[in-house]
């Protein structure tokens, strides 16, 4: 046990990775670009519009999950570091991967608050001037240890031989690229764009095999496409975060526990990985999700030794892989 007083399952005398958190802040630049070019086609009143219709069904949302709202004003980061600490004491949380933090430069910060347990992922836009060069420099002088896209808010296709030299610099320092598809942003959110399928980055991580690429929330949707990548590049990883309240949405019934079945039935346990999709306080750490899905992998029979593998080893062992 890593903390007294941790009310995580006892099952299993382990600490847990969480590898994919949010770091809570007023404004994060991951969603800047897609937003500009709205504008400039649609107008800004068309913008407030689709962000006032999403914060109607996001309250909805909250309310099924019993989810509190967001703070109004959020405190200053250390503040908000030293709540995340907490959280990662209480809850036996050995690593945080935080994906996102208001643009590379502030997360590094932030990762330095308590760099024995934060991790922080670079997170421009891949089609940005010199994104390559900004990569490693995210890598080597701030000390970010992977990669995230939102690929749905990316401009051109992720296949794209323009990003070519992008893809050999998260090569060169064996970099987790971690590339949300499917759909985004909750109810009201974006339902169609270039690069929704995983299919897209096929090419891609063949010819890049070097690249650990993880695709978060089971596929968000795109389950059947996530399986085929998966099958096709063994250099694909199934991340499990969050509620995946996108099964709703799915024109045949499917649950949590269908898609721990269906995951470590084909690609098995060594190439998925827990997240929660955590970020604002008082929320704070979703614990309800981790129990959601540990007692899914109970409930599909998973022994000790892949247990272990999702919740901990397999985000460790990518961790510890980055050359930098």
């Amino acid at each position: 046990m890593k903390q007294k007083g941790s009310v995580m399952p006892k099952i299993l005398s382990i600490s847990i990775i969480d590898f994919h958190l949010h770091f809570p802040v007023s404004h994060d630049v991951y969603l800047d670009g897609w937003e500009k070019r709205f504008v400039d086609r649609f107008g800004k009143a068309k913008l407030q519009k689709i962000y006032h219709n999403q914060q109607t069904l996001s309250e909805r949302w909250r309310d099924a999950y019993l989810i509190p709202c967001t703070e109004e004003d959020l405190p200053d980061i250390e503040t908000q570091a030293k709540r995340w600490v907490g959280e990662t004491n209480k809850y036996r949380i050995d690593k945080a991967v935080f994906l996102t933090g208001g643009g590379n430069d502030q997360l590094a910060k932030i990762v330095k608050l308590a760099p024995d347990v934060f991790v922080g992922f670079a997170h421009h836009d891949p089609f940005s001037p010199g994104a390559a060069e900004e990569l490693e420099r995210a890598i080597v002088k701030l000390g970010l240890r992977g990669y995230k896209i939102l690929a749905p808010t990316v401009e051109k296709r992720l296949d794209d031989p323009e990003l070519d030299p992008l893809w050999k610099i998260a090569e060169k320092y064996q970099l987790p690229v971690l590339i949300h598809f499917g759909i985004l942003g909750g109810g009201g959110g974006i339902g169609n764009a270039i690069n929704m399928s995983p299919l897209v980055i096929h090419d891609i991580a063949k010819g890049f095999p070097d690249i650990s690429f993880i695709i978060p929330h089971f596929g968000c949707g795109y389950t059947r496409e996530l399986l085929q990548l998966a099958w096709a590049c063994p250099n694909i990883y199934i991340d499990t975060t969050g509620t995946n309240d996108w099964i709703r949405w799915m024109p045949y019934p499917v649950t949590i526990r269908d898609l721990f079945r269906v995951f470590t039935e084909t690609v098995g346990p060594q190439r998925i990985i827990f997240g929660t999709d955590s970020n604002h306080f008082p929320r704070g750490f979703t614990y309800p999700v981790f129990q959601t899905q540990w007692q899914a992998c109970r409930d599909i029979g998973l022994d000790d030794s892949s247990m272990c593998a999702i919740f901990h080893d397999n985000a460790a062992r990518l961790l510890k892989n980055v050359r930098a």
